[in-house]
């Protein structure tokens, strides 16, 4: 155990500095560790205590480099929203937010290769009323899946922040999600002694990251900062859509398929309970199947289903769309294992 905590604690370290150059990310660092440490309900709590003091001794060392403007258009529509994200996380599936989140941070991928004017010419600033929109987002987003700091890094960029700015703005504003957060997870329960006593090892270590981060970023060009930073949200992008499809394939069971013969070539995909089948034929075009529920039958294709049911065990049900004929349907009836075809 004193080795992983030791592993932990110098893993915070580096995971912070990295985060101050890169403006985020320390958690796609941390997480792995603090998984083989503690079940996966609490490592929100351990990682939160982290990035809340994280954000904190940040604030205490460049203070003085504070966006108050910023700050003050951020601040008060990014608690609200954390709020709310933190109530739907019971009703929104969050690997799907993360995935939309994953193909943005990707979407930057075109300026790691554009030149250091022309990247001056494009970083025009935002006008301050958007703030109120990227406040809202960053607070909903983190309530929801946790983190988001890459994400809404490429916005201080365009604010045209030198990068003691944007380290130093980014914790003001992100500090009191992270209190929110803390409480939040108290609440619910979701925490523990040997998760707290995790937390504060990561604390200690992120004080001492900001202490010496300082030392570090004057010896960085402001170009190379921003290159930076777009390359690990690039980065992170793809760690995170990579995570996510597998989490999500697996847990909306989605199958893809496909058969071919010398007339026809079949492909099929299963999604949780829905079937999309895409069958294309030489001779007669493109045809659309698609599952569907008997509650959307109507007239005599539910009378129909209703007839059949009474001498099938279990019968499903299939619309068939085919460019420039008329819709029909396709009723699949299942009778010990054995299975009859009716077209309507």
């Amino acid at each position: 155990m004193i080795l992983k905590i030791a592993l932990l604690f110098a893993g915070t370290i580096l995971a912070f500095w990295i985060s101050a150059i890169c403006g985020g990310g320390a958690s796609l660092i941390l997480i792995p560790i603090l998984n083989l440490l503690l079940p996966t309900s609490l490592v929100p709590f351990s990682l939160t205590i982290g990035t809340f003091t994280s954000s904190a001794s940040r604030i205490a060392v460049f203070k003085k480099h504070i966006n108050w403007k910023i700050f003050l258009w951020f601040v008060p529509f990014s608690i609200p929203a954390v709020l709310l994200g933190a109530y739907l996380i019971k009703y929104v599936n969050p690997n799907y937010l993360q995935l939309i989140v994953a193909f943005f941070l990707i979407a930057n991928l075109p300026q790691l290769f554009t030149s250091k004017n022309k990247i001056e010419e494009t970083e025009k600033e935002y006008p301050k009323s958007a703030l109120a929109l990227i406040g809202f987002s960053a607070g909903f987003i983190s309530g929801i899946t946790g983190a988001v700091g890459l994400l809404f890094n490429r916005f201080y960029l365009k604010f045209g922040l030198k990068k003691e700015e944007i380290v130093a703005t980014r914790a003001a504003n992100e500090v009191f999600l992270h209190l929110i957060k803390l409480i939040i997870y108290i609440s619910l329960g979701l925490y523990s002694k040997t998760a707290l006593w995790l937390g504060i090892a990561i604390a200690v270590a992120t004080i001492v990251s900001s202490y010496t981060v300082k030392y570090i970023l004057p010896h960085l060009s402001e170009n190379l900062f921003k290159k930076i930073g777009y390359g690990a949200m690039v980065i992170s992008g793809i760690t995170l859509m990579t995570s996510t499809s597998g989490k999500i394939i697996q847990q909306d069971q989605i199958v893809i398929n496909s058969t071919s013969t010398a007339h026809k070539n079949v492909y099929t995909m299963s999604w949780r309970d829905s079937r999309l089948v895409v069958e294309y034929k030489a001779n007669e075009g493109i045809e659309i199947e698609k599952s569907i529920h008997p509650d959307e039958l109507s007239g005599n294709l539910k009378e129909k289903y209703h007839i059949l049911l009474e001498h099938y065990d279990d019968v499903r049900i299939e619309k068939v769309y085919v460019l420039g004929k008329r819709t029909s349907h396709e009723f699949y009836c299942y009778k010990d294992n054995v299975l009859t075809k009716f077209k309507a």
